[in-house]
């Protein structure tokens, strides 16, 4: 060990009489906390015994604690002594390293003068390599434009493999002198100087020219393969054999790029790679464009966009077996060009159709479009051909149009059908009302019934409708129902308010075309009638498909059917009501009551009535009957409660009885003799004059209470009101019985039993005369 490394090592050793302060805080610590722990133990007597063992135990933790220490230190010293041992030989290695730099920097400084003779012979070694390289194509750098004339009549005359073969041995002279320039001598260069580089293509400018030329050829040849393929496909052929040799150019070059050889691998000669074989596939797409770029707006409108799509699948399967047949032979297996043509046909009709579609289409085009979509493209006169079958993937190929764009063509369809339906009813409607002014009779149809042309012309043309969308598909079907009841139903509000105006018109002037106004009235029944079994048809027929979608909820044209069937049968028995109240003002009064001849005049016109409700189809004939029915006894009890006729004795109140008995008698038979029966779901209406005329001829007024509790069981529905007026025609009713019968009336409110039809609030209690009331105990 030197000099220097021996002060080294006695700098390390500790001076003895040092101490560290760290080492007496640390020992001052131990005391206090051993302290603290004996002052904690030995406080109490009975521990002091136990000294010697708790000495004892305390030395072997100490022994053991500085034995572990001492291992612990002693490792530490074997590492640092480890450590020194190899700083000292890093610090010799260094030294042996330093010297060799040095040495090898002296070296260099006496080789500077020989790099520059070396700079010297290199720069004429490249000029000598540059000169040999010239002198070596003059002979063809002589016959470049020569060749590129030559090439250029053989691309004219279309001699396409010849000029493909002078172009290539062109291309390889330049890239021959392009190598050249760029490594001469053994050396190698990634980039020319601008001076060489733009040398080289003026030079060589022509062979630009001529690629370009070939391609223009070439892919003119490639657009015409059809028609050439029926002629002479040799032109074909050989365009298809260029491409293949400029794709085998551009691998070499590609993989040549690719290689392992680094620095030393070829440059990309200029324009590669030209990819004509993808450009191949692309100038066939192209021309299939090109054929639907042919149509225009103006010539496939109306009933030619049928036929532009009818033509169109013509001359695709006419090109796919033409694709198939022949062109499939002139190219290479890998190709597959009729599955490529296929689905350049089919990328081609779908911008096609969307730019069609994006014309303001009428409903008959649109069903052109969707029929020819969703049919006859996919059928087996296109698509579906079983020869096609192998080159078709409908996954890879997907729609013509997209789902979205289906349900858009379906919804303009759908409201270009709604406008025509829209304008054809308001005309079948204004047609209607120019009938109702006829000075002649309904038509009647083979069921003897009145009708109109109205329920045909609609029920027509919503099913033609219906008919011709379900050629679509049955969501449009239904789409199409929908929208028909939404305008029925539009166009039952409107023929309902022209019932109503009918009315109106009638009550103002009664005379005029007064003779057939309620035929006319029938005869809109019986459409409604009509209307409504289309109506139930064609619900039939969307029949439990919630998926339809439209602009709102499905309408409800059986609602506005039910409305206008009852404003007609109101405006019925409103005539039946004109007609009757000449006679209606004669009943229940002393006239009446002496000559009784009032009924059979009723029933004169109630019989003509009748005769016409037979006109009209079933159920309403029957509810226009009952309703007549019913409206005849209304109005009889109503003349009864105008208290024309006050009995002042009880022969006159027998007689009364007697007489109204009679003519429910008669009513009951006459509505017996046509074949009337309102007794199914209802009480007989003429069934209450009976039960009146009891009250009215009941001797003693003290059992008025009784009878009067079943006339409220029969009619629950009987007013205080129509009581009263009851009790003063009797004419001899005792104040206390009359209060009496009232406060039973007050006091019983029985439910209206089911299926019972209420008639006394259709019959009005004229107010009463008198000024005010006398204190009884019911004001009568």
């Amino acid at each position: 060990m030197s000099h220097g490394e021996e002060n080294g090592s006695n700098e390390d050793v500790l001076v003895p009489g040092e101490e560290w302060p760290e080492l007496e805080r640390a020992e001052c610590l131990a005391r206090g906390a051993a302290l603290k722990w004996a002052s904690g133990v030995f406080c109490r007597p009975e521990n002091l015994e136990r000294l010697g063992h708790y000495r004892k135990r305390e030395s072997q933790r100490t022994t053991s604690i500085n034995s572990r220490l001492k291992s612990v230190v002693q490792s530490y010293l074997e590492g640092v002594d480890w450590g020194l041992g190899q700083l000292r030989e890093a610090r010799t290695e260094l030294r042996e390293a330093s010297h060799s730099m040095h040495k090898a920097r002296l070296e260099c400084s006496q080789n500077a003068e020989a790099i520059v003779t070396l700079e010297t012979l290199r720069e004429i070694s490249t000029n000598h390599c540059q000169l040999l390289a010239a002198v070596s194509n003059l002979p063809r750098l002589y016959s470049v434009r020569n060749m590129v004339l030559e090439t250029e009549r053989l691309v004219e005359s279309r001699r396409l493999l010849e000029a493909h073969a002078r172009l290539m041995e062109l291309e390889r002279w330049q890239d021959e002198v392009l190598l050249q320039l760029r490594g001469c001598g053994g050396t190698s260069r990634t980039t020319l100087s601008p001076e060489d580089d733009k040398l080289v293509q003026n030079y060589f400018s022509g062979v630009g020219r001529l690629v370009e030329a070939l391609a223009k050829e070439l892919w003119a040849v490639v657009s015409s393969g059809l028609t050439l393929s029926l002629q002479n496909p040799t032109p074909f052929v050989s365009a298809v054999r260029i491409v293949e040799r400029e794709e085998a150019l551009d691998q070499i070059f590609l993989e040549d790029r690719r290689g392992v050889s680094g620095t030393h691998s070829r440059p990309m000669p200029p324009g590669r790679p030209r990819c004509w074989r993808e450009r191949f596939f692309k100038v066939l797409e192209e021309t299939v464009a090109a054929r639907f770029r042919s149509a225009s707006y103006l010539h496939t409108r109306g009933p030619g966009l049928a036929g532009h799509l009818s033509a169109l699948q013509h001359s695709i399967m006419s090109d796919l077996a033409t694709v198939r047949n022949l062109l499939e032979q002139c190219v290479p297996p890998h190709y597959q060009l009729t599955k490529a043509y296929l689905h350049a046909c089919h990328r081609c009709l779908q911008t096609h159709l969307s730019q069609i579609i994006g014309w303001e289409l009428q409903s008959g085009e649109i069903f052109a479009v969707l029929n020819w979509v969703l049919h006859i493209y996919n059928s087996s006169e296109m698509m579906g051909d079983p020869a096609l079958s192998a080159y078709l993937d409908q996954d890879e190929l997907g729609p013509l149009i997209s789902q979205e764009g289906l349900e858009q063509l379906q919804n303009k369809y759908v409201q270009s059908v709604r406008k025509s339906v829209s304008e054809w009813m308001q005309k079948a409607l204004e047609v209607e009302l120019t009938d109702w002014q006829r000075d002649q009779e309904p038509d009647i149809d083979h069921e003897g019934c009145y009708h109109t042309s109205l329920p045909t012309i609609i029920t027509q043309m919503l099913e033609e409708n219906a008919r011709v969308a379900l050629m679509v598909s049955e969501s449009l079907r239904d789409q199409t129902i929908q929208m028909g009841l939404y305008e029925m139903e539009n166009l039952l509000s409107r023929f309902r308010d022209a019932i109503v105006e009918f009315g109106k018109e009638h009550r103002k002037d009664p005379t005029a075309n007064s003779k057939f106004y309620l035929h006319y009235l029938l005869a809109c029944i019986s459409n409604c009638i009509i209307l409504k079994m289309s109506t139930e048809s064609l619900h039939q027929q969307v029949g439990s498909r919630a998926s339809v979608r439209f602009s709102r909820i499905p309408p409800g044209p059986l609602a506005a059917l039910d409305r206008a069937v009852k404003k007609a049968c109101r405006l019925v028995m409103d005539q039946l009501l004109l007609d009757l109240q000449p006679h209606l003002q004669e009943l229940l009064s002393r006239t009446w009551l002496a000559q009784g001849d009032v009924i059979p005049k009723v029933c004169s016109v109630l019989e003509h009535h009748y005769e016409l409700y037979s006109r009209v189809r079933s159920p309403c004939r029957q509810r226009l009957q009952e309703e007549s029915q019913r409206l005849t006894v209304v109005e009889y009890v109503r003349a009864l409660m105008q208290k024309k006729l006050i009995c002042r004795s009880e022969e006159e109140r027998q007689q009364l009885a007697q007489q109204m008995a009679q003519d429910a008698q008669q009513l009951r038979e006459h509505f017996q003799s046509m074949e009337v029966d309102s007794t199914v779901n209802e009480m007989n209406p003429t069934a209450l004059i009976p039960v009146l005329a009891d009250l009215i001829k009941l001797k003693d007024p003290g059992l008025l209470t009784l009878e009067v509790s079943g006339l409220i069981a029969k009619y629950p529905d009987i007013s205080e009101e129509h009581v009263s007026v009851l009790l003063d025609i009797r004419g001899d009713v005792p104040r206390d019985v009359r209060g009496t019968v009232l406060c039973l009336l007050e006091q019983s409110a029985p439910p209206l039993p089911p299926g019972y039809r209420p008639i006394f609030p259709d019959i009005l209690v004229p107010p009463s005369s008198m000024p005010f009331c006398l204190p009884t105990a019911k004001c009568a």
